[in-house]
């Protein structure tokens, strides 16, 4: 079930509210309900939000992006539509049972900090667990913890006014975390930061989310920190959801021209990871396999070097050279496992192609590809990598959009079996 799910939602301001939400459904645009003296600010909205997700809502200023967020925890009641949190719809409940929704499942962090200058940084901490009714000895224990979560042990006892503008957002953030609620709604929460501290934030809410894997819903005019955030991504204008899905999707596949013109400046080696651009790794050897087996496969690919895997786990566990192999056959060597060089160049999927620069260099062979279990998944030679560059380029000067390696079918196909060598030509080659 999804955590928090949107269906159908207006919110319209000014006279003759429901009148224009009529027109609305029928086609009418924001112009032509504004000649009512209305003003919408969100038009039929509908996604889904799942458990542990980050999704982001990103648009320009008048977007409708905060009305929507707002809409999502009762601040302001829908004009239509429904809004459920935890499959219960807050449009059909009481006002008492609302507030206790917000209490116990809805947290949210503010733009602007929102702190009480008069309280000290455990004391705002410890807020919403004071609305709660919590008692003193455990809410200030679950606001001291939270604040050790945001690296802020040691400032317990401070005031706002003695606090930077980043550490007063770690204390919003505390405070939300100590809440304990499941659910996170973030309004332009670093927005009011410098850049360097909004990019230390940013790290520090996708460490934290790592680890306590909250639903968190997160508001940003900047396309940059959308992409870097959330695993979906949706993109409003006029009020309008126009598209929604993963970085990737909305990079590589913007749905009308205004998401194109909106992505084309994206900083596209921040967004897109080895994943998306290594090849198929299609020969592997098997780690355990004797030197014979493997000079026969070497010579036969006229390969100087291989990577070497577990036959049925696929693990890294290094690399082969090919003087190697011929030494190990002259000594009669039963294994190939005492000639393995485990100081091979390896990346893991998920790492942004901006931090692929420096290990390919170092590298005398195409990077290995590894995912969380150590298993080899893939190859970026350095070819590969410099194509992938010119190909964004290309799209910033033309607005074409490269092709990306999703994983598609044929690709699944041409995957190696366990008994298969992974074959690494001369250095700067394709594997």
């Amino acid at each position: 079930m999804a955590a928090v799910r949107a269906e159908g939602l207006y919110k319209v301001f000014g006279r003759r509210a429901d009148v224009a939400v009529r027109q609305l459904k029928e086609g009418a645009s924001r112009d032509d309900v504004a000649k009512l003296g209305a003003t919408a600010a969100v038009i039929d909205a509908s996604f889904e939000v799942q458990p542990g997700e980050i999704f982001v809502v990103m648009g320009l200023s008048g977007s409708g992006k905060s009305t929507l967020i707002r809409m999502l925890n009762g601040l302001w009641e829908a004009t239509d539509g429904h809004v459920y949190i935890d499959g219960m719809d807050i449009a059909n409940i009481s006002d008492a049972r609302l507030r206790q929704v917000r209490k116990e499942k809805i947290s949210m962090v503010f733009q602007h900090f929102a702190l009480l200058p008069h309280r000290t940084v455990v004391q705002n901490a410890a807020y919403a667990l004071d609305i709660q009714g919590v008692d003193k000895e455990e809410r200030l224990t679950r606001a001291q913890e939270a604040l050790e979560l945001v690296g802020l042990r040691g400032w317990e006892d401070k005031y706002p006014s003695q606090l930077s503008g980043g550490m007063k957002q770690r204390v919003g953030l505390a405070r939300a975390l100590a809440a304990g609620s499941d659910i996170m709604l973030m309004d332009e929460a670093f927005s009011a930061l410098d850049p360097l501290i909004r990019r230390e934030m940013q790290d520090q809410l996708v460490q934290l989310q790592s680890s306590l894997n909250k639903t968190i819903i997160f508001i940003t005019h900047d396309l940059n920190e959308a992409m870097r955030l959330g695993d979906r991504i949706a993109v409003m204008r006029d009020g309008r959801i126009v598209q929604i899905g993963t970085a990737e999707e909305v990079l590589n596949d913007p749905a009308n021209d205004y998401v194109a013109q909106f992505v084309a400046d994206v900083d596209r080696t921040r967004v897109l990871t080895a994943a998306n651009v290594m090849e198929p790794a299609q020969y592997v050897v098997n780690a355990e396999a004797g030197p014979r087996e493997a000079q026969h496969t070497m010579r036969e690919r006229q390969a100087s070097a291989a990577f070497a895997v577990g036959r049925r786990d696929r693990k890294l566990h290094g690399v082969v050279h090919d003087k190697d192999v011929v030494n190990a056959v002259k000594r009669g060597d039963q294994s190939i496992a005492a000639i393995i060089d485990p100081n091979v160049g390896s990346v893991h999927q998920d790492t942004y192609l901006a931090d692929l620069f420096a290990p390919s260099a170092e590298s005398p062979l195409p990077l290995a590809v590894i995912d969380d279990e150590k298993r080899l998944v893939g190859v970026v030679p350095r070819v590969t990598l410099l194509s992938a560059m010119a190909s964004f380029v290309e799209v910033i000067h033309t607005g074409e959009h490269p092709p990306v390696n999703t994983g598609s079918p044929e690709d699944a196909e041409n995957e190696p079996t366990p008994d298969e060598v992974v074959v690494v030509p001369p250095r700067g080659g394709t594997a």
